[in-house]
């Protein structure tokens, strides 16, 4: 089979509820994939942010495999010898007296929200039924019908309704609106992303964060970080409110929390907070299986071990200032931190990001539009300055045949 055989197989028997690039993976390895005809990329999209380690990076697949042959699910119906290791292992890596464990990142968002309103019922005292949470336009946290009811995404929403009440959208980076929507005494939470990642890579304004933290302990209201994409050393601190000193009431984790090998997410609070779900009130049967522990561990030993927040920091700054160096009117803007970046894209002569990605794709470089008017570069936190700047030259290649 080729790559156009397995791209009609996909087509005929899967939904078409995504739009892939036409490439073929099958092989990952560090930095690189290979496709089924046994081409090389590099791959600036990781799963998303969900590969920060790099593809199958060896610890964290022999930890899985160990693990496997051993255990692989009980349930939490009864205790299992891995899971308080890797309860104590994450709560002490970030500084919280409990986690919730999941598996998806929307089920950690959906978790977070679960857990503020039961704390706003429970400890704020607020009337049954009447707590609401602040959300952000632009905000991607998901795709069940409650994270979609806080979108302003018309893809994301169109055709889903009727939605779930409770939540206040306000427009994102914006002290002022949070400062007028926390005037509500009904609000319980505010949700928000410290980088807008599916959003196009929006970075908000120096001090947004922390601001908006101290507003919140303020009006006794719950700071929640989604840091899903931006968290584990994706944008140069392990978490992207390090850059702040912010320390979440509720922090949601995914994706690289199992370097890709598995759907591992997690829900991080104090006791006071998480203390609120009794048994019973909430749970997942595949959330904090034995295989997800140790999973877990090896990813985030990883991530301190060869100290890849400093890497992204280090080489972030590389990517952008190359990205601006380039001679292009199809470059309108570089953003970014750490190695969570995106280049917005300027359409010229009908030629638009995902024209940009082809080209880069036929050049050995692959990443996704977003938008369709920004391109996400987001590598594994594994690559070398070498291996970057190589792709940069591909990138720069790519860029030129648009001239």
């Amino acid at each position: 089979m080729n790559t156009q055989d397995f791209i009609d197989r996909e087509d005929r028997y899967g939904a078409h509820n995504y739009h892939p690039l036409p490439v073929v993976l099958d092989r990952g390895e560090g930095p690189f994939v290979w496709d089924v005809e046994g081409k090389r990329y590099f791959d600036f999209l990781s799963a998303y942010s969900a590969v920060n380690q790099g593809h199958c990076h060896p610890r964290i697949v022999e930890a899985m495999v160990n693990q496997a042959r051993k255990l692989a699910l009980t349930s939490r119906a009864f205790y299992n010898s891995v899971l308080g290791e890797y309860e104590e292992f994450i709560t002490r890596y970030f500084g919280y007296d409990k986690v919730l464990p999941m598996n998806s990142g929307a089920e950690a968002d959906e978790t977070a929200l679960k857990l503020c309103r039961k704390w706003a019922y429970k400890k704020k005292g607020i009337a049954q039924g009447n707590a609401k949470i602040i959300c952000c336009e632009g905000n991607f946290h998901g795709r069940t019908i409650t994270i979609i009811s806080m979108s302003s995404d018309p893809d994301a929403r169109n055709d889903y309704g009727p939605f779930t009440p409770g939540f206040i959208s306000i427009p994102y980076n914006d002290i002022g609106a949070l400062k007028e929507a926390l005037r509500d005494p009904d609000i319980a939470g505010f949700l928000v992303e410290p980088i807008q990642g599916e959003a196009g890579v929006y970075v908000p304004d120096e001090g947004y964060l922390r601001q908006a933290y101290e507003l919140c302990k303020k009006n006794n209201v719950l700071f929640i970080a989604d840091e899903v994409q931006t968290g584990l050393a994706r944008t140069g601190k392990l978490l992207a409110c390090d850059h702040e000193g912010v320390r979440p009431d509720i922090l949601i984790l995914g994706k690289a929390l199992s370097g890709g090998m598995m759907p591992i997410s997690a829900v991080l609070a104090d006791d006071d907070i998480m203390l609120t779900i009794k048994p019973g009130e909430h749970g997942s049967t595949f959330g904090g299986n034995p295989i997800a522990a140790k999973v877990a561990i090896a990813a985030l030993s990883v991530l301190k071990d060869e100290k890849l927040a400093e890497n992204a920091e280090r080489l972030g700054h590389i990517f952008r200032d190359e990205m601006k160096s380039i001679k292009s009117d199809m470059i309108e803007l570089v953003r970014g931190k750490g190695l969570l970046n995106a280049v917005v894209i300027r359409p010229k002569n009908g030629k638009t990001a995902w024209d940009v990605c082809l080209a880069m794709k036929d050049k050995g470089v692959i990443a996704k539009p977003t938008h369709e008017h920004i391109i996400r570069f987001a590598p594994p936190l594994v690559i070398t300055e070498a291996q970057l700047r190589e792709a940069i030259g591909l990138i720069k290649e790519a860029f030129k045949l648009f001239e």
